[in-house]
């Protein structure tokens, strides 16, 4: 059985959501797991552009996330050990080693608005800490074939990628095979859908401006690249590239400047799945794209996609445990260096995750 250090402090990271330079290096009071709850020592955590967001105070595009905050513990994702279990839990034991959920509240079917409410690092306290209380609904089991630094990768970046693939099948009908999926940048959710789509069986596209980005795509498996700097017109380059077909499954992480752009080459009757704005949130005044008939052009679905929920999180984990996939983490920092670790993630220049050493 592994010793832990008894204390009654720990380290944690905080921000007032004024921007990066606000986050502080605290210490706060070692937290006592209550009934129904586990305490876990955080091992590693990692990074995602909402993190980013938060700690701006630009993440506000949903009414039931409160801003209003004087200091907040930012982060969701995370793997762990549990070091103590509270009166009445029933499924850990000490020693478990675990991963958070990113909105504990979403269990199962289509999140609503009070679950937003739920969500870690925002309206809640984050998990860039030394330990933090979980709820043992909020818990899901780590691989145990995945490093720390990999498993604190998946409840954002690997679970929003698997929803955007499979998240409209039914429970435990995964698919992918024969399908053409076309992921924009080499960002988190992008490698994960990577890594995904080629397990499923899917041929995979993928963009960015980066050449040396896409030769390490093409190394993960990627069927075709397309460097959108060099080739600004990539819609036509997907839609040559399927023989007129287009994408099946779109991974849109691009917005204003992007969705256009993925409407011109989607499948009849495909998915377009909403993830993320890099591009900007707003189109140009003379860049307007009437969605209404660009979904009716070619029977289009349009689907936001904010994580998912508790039971397919695990079916997810069946499935990288089926197939053995290692998520990819590009730049470990330490603990002391999570600030140096956010603005990294924010210039772009990342290749899958970007994690913090905790422990």
């Amino acid at each position: 059985m592994p010793i832990y250090r008894t204390m009654s402090s720990i380290q944690q990271w905080t921000t007032s959501l004024q921007g990066l330079d606000s986050l502080e290096l605290s210490e706060a009071t070692k937290p006592t797991p209550s009934t129904g709850e586990v305490l876990v020592e955080i091992h590693a955590v990692s990074l995602n552009y909402r993190d980013f967001e938060v700690c701006s105070g630009e993440y506000t595009h949903h009414r039931s996330v409160s801003q209003d905050k004087p200091s907040l513990v930012p982060c969701s994702d995370m793997c762990g050990v549990i070091t103590e279990v509270g009166d009445g839990v029933k499924h850990w034991m000490v020693g478990d080693r675990v991963l958070s959920t990113f909105l504990p509240g979403h269990q199962t079917g289509q999140v609503t608005e009070e679950m937003m409410a739920s969500g870690i690092g925002l309206p809640q306290p984050g998990v860039l800490a030394k330990y933090r209380a979980f709820p043992e609904h909020a818990l899901v089991r780590a691989p145990s074939y995945l490093t720390d630094e990999e498993a604190s990768t998946l409840p954002i970046a690997s679970v929003t990628a698997w929803m955007s693939i499979n998240g409209m099948r039914p429970m435990g009908q995964n698919g992918g095979a024969g399908e053409y999926v076309l992921l924009q940048g080499t960002g988190g959710v992008a490698i994960a859908g990577l890594q995904i789509g080629k397990a499923s069986g899917a041929k995979v596209i993928i963009t960015s401006s980066s050449d040396e980005k896409l030769e390490q795509a093409m190394q993960l498996g990627a069927d075709h690249t397309i460097n959108y700097r060099t080739n600004p017109n990539w819609e036509e380059e997907v839609t040559r590239w399927t023989g007129g077909h287009g994408a099946d499954i779109i991974l849109e992480t691009g917005g204003a400047q992007t969705l256009r752009k993925s409407f011109d080459c989607i499948a009849w009757g495909g998915l377009i799945d909403c993830i993320g704005y890099l591009s900007g949130k707003v189109d140009a005044p003379e860049d307007r794209t009437n969605v209404n008939l660009l979904a009716l052009r070619r029977n289009v679905t349009l689907k936001g996609i904010i994580n998912g929920p508790k039971d397919r999180f695990e079916e997810m984990i069946a499935f990288y445990e089926k197939h053995r996939i290692k998520p990819v983490v590009n730049r470990v920092f330490s603990f002391n260096e999570a600030p140096d670790a956010f603005k990294f993630l924010a210039n772009g220049s990342h290749f899958g995750k970007v994690v913090v050493k905790v422990a």
